[in-house]
C-alpha cells in the first residue's frame, strides 16, 4: 500500500492509496480526519471514490502543523567524509527541523536557491508517527510509527554552512522531496538494514543500508518525547549515507537540468529535476507543490 496525499479544487487536501501504476488515487480520508486515527483508516475496508491521478494534484499527506524532525550525523561514513570527521560522535543525536513548507513530493522541480553553486543530495527515510508520544521507551516509539517514506533533504551547503545552525540551508523550496507513506507493517524493523541508493543523472552516489544507523528511530523518537509531545503526523528525516557532493573533491553538487534519484528498499523511488532559481520565483506566483 502506497499513502499520498491529493489536492482537488474546492475540496481541500485528502490522503488517498495510490495504485501500483501510479494512475490512480483512492480517497481515505479527509487529511485531519486521516491522521486524527491513521492506524484505522489504514486497515478499513471503508474507502472513498477512485480518481485518476490527471484529476487531482499529489501533495505530500502532511498536516500544516506537524513538526519535521532531522537526525544529522546519523551514519558513520558520513560523519567521516564531512566537516565532522574530527569531531567525537556526540552521544545524543543532532537534531534539527524543517517546515512543512519545504516539502513536495516525486516529480517535482527543485529550484537552485539565489547565491548557491547547486544543491546537494542526502537520500534517506522518513518515518511517520501514527500515535502521540509523551516520555515513551524506545519500544513504545517504534510502536508508534504507522510508515516509512523515500526522502531526498536536498541541502542548500552555502547558506547552511553560514552559521552553527542548519535550518536555513535545510528549508529551500521544494527542497524536501517526500515519496509515499508505506504502512510500517510492510516495511519491517530499519536495523534489518534496508538499501538507500540515491543516484545522479543515473549514476549512483550514495548507497547505504538502514542498519548502518547510529540512532536508531525508537530510541531517537523516545529521546525527543522527554523534551516534547510528538503527535500523530510528525515525522522523522532518519539521516544520510556516505556520497554527499559536497564532500568530494572537487565538490559535486546539483545544477539544473540534473535528475536526482532516491531508492530504497520496501519504500520506492523518488525522481525530481533541478531547475534554475527563475523556477522558484515563478513557483511563488503559481500554485503550491506542498500541503503546508
Amino acid at each position: 500500500m502506497r499513502i499520498v496525499g491529493i489536492h482537488r479544487q474546492g475540496t481541500g487536501t485528502a490522503v488517498a492509496t495510490l495504485s501500483a501504476d501510479g494512475q490512480e488515487v483512492t480517497v481515505l480520508a479527509p487529511l485531519e480526519e486521516f491522521w486524527a486515527d491513521p492506524s484505522r483508516h489504514l486497515t478499513s475496508d471503508t474507502s472513498g471514490p477512485t480518481l485518476t491521478t490527471a484529476q487531482v494534484t499529489l501533495v505530500p499527506p502532511v498536516l500544516p502543523q506537524a513538526r519535521v524532525i532531522c537526525v544529522g550525523l546519523n551514519y558513520l561514513k558520513h560523519v567521516a567524509e564531512g566537516t565532522f570527521r574530527d569531531e567525537r560522535l556526540p552521544e545524543h543525536p543532532t537534531l534539527f527541523a524543517r517546515w512543512t513548507r519545504s516539502l513536495t513530493v516525486d516529480g517535482a522541480e527543485i529550484p537552485v536557491p539565489a547565491g548557491e553553486d547547486g544543491l546537494d543530495w542526502e537520500g534517506e527515510v522518513v518515518a511517520w508517527l501514527g500515535a502521540p508520544l509523551v516520555d515513551a521507551t524506545p519500544q513504545e516509539a517504534l510502536a508508534a510509527v504507522v510508515g516509512y517514506s523515500t526522502f531526498n533533504d536536498v541541502t542548500s551547503r552555502r547558506a547552511q554552512k553560514l552559521t552553527s545552525q542548519w535550518i536555513l540551508g535545510k528549508n529551500g523550496d521544494n527542497s524536501g522531496p517526500l515519496g509515499p507513506m508505506v504502512p510500517a507493517a510492510e516495511v519491517g524493523d530499519l536495523r534489518d538494514g534496508l538499501r538507500v541508493v540515491t543516484r545522479v543523472n543515473g549514476e549512483i552516489v550514495q548507497d547505504g543500508t538502514t542498519d548502518e544507523m547510529v540512532y536508531d528511530v525508537g530510541s531517537t523518537l523516545a529521546h525527543i518525547s522527554r523534551t516534547f509531545t510528538l503527535r500523530p503526523g510528525d515525522l522523522l528525516a532518519t539521516g544520510t549515507p556516505s556520497g554527499v557532493g559536497y564532500a568530494r573533491t572537487p565538490p559535486w553538487l546539483l545544477q539544473p537540468g540534473d535528475v536526482v534519484e532516491v531508492e530504497v528498499d520496501r519504500l520506492g523511488r523518488l525522481r525530481n529535476t533541478v531547475t534554475a532559481n527563475e523556477a522558484r520565483r515563478v513557483g511563488a506566483r503559481g500554485p503550491a507543490m506542498h500541503a503546508g
